[in-house]
């Protein structure tokens, strides 16, 4: 690149200072703290975000053209049709950018931000008027406050001259740093839609316009409001200004918070790599983008690299850390057949695998799409904001004229000058936006904390409804257990070992496609005994399976099978039974015309389940199972877990009816289930919780989801909701309560005690103070410890 375009393309607007060539920020070269040097020359960067896109494509920044193209590419891929709404109010809806009709604010595109998303426009827009504004403010203070420091200012140049002055420097300030905040003010008075910007721009207003007549028509005004230095009248622009800069800096501040809680977003697509290692069908290897492998390309996975797309293990071994799923650090073992998910980490072994899934259909892709979502719901308890809101603004106004009449008939001289500062200071003072942002703040952080953690919310309601549970709902299989069944017992009676037993009957069961033949032929591998191929199999339906192995006829089933082949059952029913009542399926095995022993398959209960049950009871929680499976299966987990509530052999209305009915009891209701006949039961409860490998309509119907798929989420789920609700009401005590105390102080009730009045420029500084307070209290959810009380 020659000299001139880069000359052109980050030529400083002063010395010592250099342009960010990714977002177009000034930077102090001095105390830069993200450099990157390309063809000779040293670039500098306002984060270490933009100079980390900057690294990965120069040329998109300093070549003009390519910058315009990709600036062109970025506004396709968001235009037309691009839904936007408003951070504040998410029920708000509209085709392309524009401004929140309620609240004022810039609205955001819906849906998964792109992965490279520079920084937000409004931020960087805010930043520079923000800069501007106090390079102007701070001068015009100083004019306006120089004689009350014993700086005889306006004798010097004289106190029409020093008023001018200020004119000149409050023009724009207010007119262009001001100018969003005075056009969603005019904008709430035109749609009767009265918010913090009403507030502000009427305060704004008020002082400047006042000041601005002062200065062109000071005769006006009456004697008493004009001294005796060249018959001036008192002005406000230090105050208007003060305001502007006070309120851009607020604004500033939480729009970077903002961003900051879209981190979790950003981190979990950073968990995807962008390229892909694809095995042609030539063998031959080569680097791709991720966006170009298909369904069923074999693709590489080295140690220490991401997998990048969710398919299955073809070749190799590995352990893989999937604390993306889990939450757990310790890998799990990968092989042939076994299942890999985009984003997690391969530990140790190359492995070769076939994608199954990819783009939006990963799973990664899914978590990223609930969560980008869930951040922009809203919880109940925001209407409780809404509704005050409706009329607070109203009332502050309301307020305001009061002040200002009371101090103008009643108050000491100059009436109309304290009349106005008291107006103005009640106007800016109760602005709601902490108020505004005591919810969504608390929300979008929480929703952050628990992606982190293996705990995933797709409406921001479910946290509000998951802190008030008392009683849970849980399926059995697959959600207490882990639905897979699984060999436990091999009984062998006399004449014949255990061993051969299981040997003939897994070699029987190889040929078959059944759970429970899969469970007795993984059961077989896992002792090391390798079954051999069956010489005739044939499944009978509702019995079990008969064939020839070794020369010997073989048979594996239950009674009836036993009782077709001519055999009696009858001297082994005790033992049956005694499988049955532990919770285990029992069949008989047949051996050259004779029954040689049994096989017990059952599905184990998850390893986390016991603790998290016991954790849930001792936070209030009552649990009942609701389980499709017999009496007798059910009661048996439910012994060996202390549950004391058991619905069996109950189908998918039967689970939603006992849902609706516990309601209807006025119990609060949470249920958890991972199969598609768990869906209307979720749909129903006050809180659906989905374990994430089940099925996905019931994912669908959750208000939250768990990854991982054991309870142990769900006890952090209800750490992260009771915090979370405890913040949101922290943040609405804090704000009605320094509304409360803060109204009556700007209008002048300390007026008598201290013989002054609040200043609009404090008044400014306490609102923007608030707004922060609730920001940096939502924030601390942040660290908030999930895994203990």
């Amino acid at each position: 690149m020659s000299d001139a375009l880069h000359a052109m393309t980050v030529a400083a607007p002063h010395a010592g200072q250099a342009i960010d060539p990714v977002c177009g920020m000034t930077v102090e070269i001095a105390t830069a703290k993200h450099t990157h040097r390309h063809e000779g020359h040293d670039y500098y960067f306002c984060a270490d975000r933009c100079r980390t896109r900057f690294a990965a494509d120069p040329v998109r920044y300093l070549d003009p053209a390519a910058r315009e193209k990709a600036a062109a590419a970025e506004a396709k891929s968001q235009a037309p049709g691009t839904k936007y709404t408003c951070p504040m109010d998410p029920e708000i809806v509209q085709i392309g950018p524009g401004t929140c009709p309620k609240c004022g604010m810039a609205l955001e595109p819906m849906g998964v931000p792109p992965r490279d998303a520079g920084p937000n426009p409004e931020l960087v827009d805010f930043t520079r008027r923000l800069k501007i504004g106090a390079l102007l403010t701070i001068p015009l203070v100083a004019i306006a406050m120089a004689p009350h420091i014993g700086i005889p200012l306006h004798s010097w140049i004289g106190p029409r001259a020093a008023q001018w002055l200020e004119l000149i420097l409050a023009l724009p300030v207010v007119l262009w740093c001001g100018w969003p905040f005075l056009e969603r003010g005019v904008a709430s008075i035109r749609d009767r839609q009265p918010n913090m910007w009403t507030l502000i721009a009427i305060g704004v207003a008020a002082a400047f316009l006042f000041s601005v007549v002062a200065v062109l028509l000071p005769g006006l005004f009456p004697a008493e409001l004009r001294n005796g230095h060249g018959g001036t009248v008192g002005v406000y622009f230090e105050a208007a200004a003060v305001i502007i800069v006070l309120v851009l800096a607020g604004q500033v501040m939480e729009l970077k918070a903002r961003e900051r809680t879209g981190d979790a977003i950003r981190a979990l697509m950073d968990l995807a790599p962008k390229t892909a290692r694809r095995i042609g069908a030539d063998g031959q290897e080569s680097d791709v983008a991720l966006e170009a492998i298909a369904v069923g390309e074999r693709l590489r996975v080295r140690p220490g690299e991401a997998v990048p797309v969710d398919g299955v293990v073809i070749e190799g071994q590995s352990a893989v850390d999937e604390s993306l799923l889990t939450g757990e650090a310790m890998p799990v073992d990968k092989g042939p057949g076994a299942s890999l998910t985009g984003g997690t980490l391969n530990r140790s072994g190359s492995l070769v695998m076939e994608a199954r899934r990819v783009g939006a259909e990963t799973m990664l892709a899914k978590i990223v799409g609930m969560v980008a979502d869930a951040q922009r719901s809203r919880a109940p308890i925001q209407n409780l904001a809404d509704r005050i809101s409706q009329w607070f603004v109203p009332a502050v106004v309301a307020v305001a004229v009061l002040a200002f009449l009371a101090w103008l008939l009643f108050g000491p001289t100059p009436s109309l000058a304290y009349g106005i500062v008291a107006a103005v200071s009640v106007l800016i003072i109760a602005c709601p936006c902490a108020l505004g942002l005591a919810t969504p703040m608390s929300i979008m952080v929480a929703v952050g904390r628990g992606a982190r953690s293996g705990v995933l919310v797709r409406e921001a309601a479910a946290l509000e409804h998951l802190a008030a549970v008392d009683t849970l709902v849980v399926d059995k299989t697959g959600t207490l257990t882990a639905g897979k069944p699984t060999m436990t017992d091999v009984v062998a009676f006399p004449g014949l070992d255990e061993k051969m037993l299981l040997r003939l009957a897994a070699s029987l069961e190889r040929g078959s496609e059944h759970p429970i033949a899969a469970a007795i032929v993984a059961g077989a591998k896992a002792r090391r005994i390798t079954a051999l191929k069956p010489e005739a199999f044939e499944a009978i339906a509702g019995q079990g399976a008969k064939g020839v192995v070794s020369g010997q006829d073989v048979a594996l089933g239950n009674a009836a099978m036993m009782r077709g082949l001519g055999l009696d059952p009858s001297p082994h029913e005790a033992q049956l039974e005694a499988l049955r009542t532990d919770g285990k399926s029992a069949l008989m095995i047949a051996v050259g015309g004779r029954i040689a022993g049994l096989v017990a398959v059952a599905d184990p209960i998850k390893p986390t389940t016991p603790a998290a049950l016991r954790a849930l009871q001792a936070r209030g929680i009552r649990v009942v199972m609701a389980s499709g499976d017999h009496a007798i299966t059910a009661n048996a987990v439910a012994r060996r877990l202390g549950i004391t509530s058991v619905h069996a052999g109950v189908s998918p209305s039967d689970k939603a009816a006992l849902v609706a009915s516990l309601k209807a009891r006025g119990h609060r209701v949470a249920f958890a289930g991972d199969g598609v006949n768990d869906a209307p039961a979720l749909a129903a409860a006050d809180v659906g919780i989905a374990m994430g490998t089940g099925a996905d309509v019931a994912i669908e119907s959750a208000g939250l989801t768990l990854p991982q798929g054991d309870l142990m989420g769900l006890v952090r789920a209800h750490r992260l909701a009771q915090g979370t609700l405890r913040n949101i009401r922290q943040n609405l005590g804090f704000a009605f309560g320094y509304n409360a105390l803060g109204i009556p102080i700007a209008a002048g009730v300390l007026y008598p005690l201290l013989g002054t009045l609040l200043s609009p420029m404090l008044a400014a500084a306490a609102m923007s103070l608030s707004s922060v307070s609730v920001i940096a209290n939502a924030l601390r959810l942040r660290r908030l410890d999930l895994d203990h009380d």
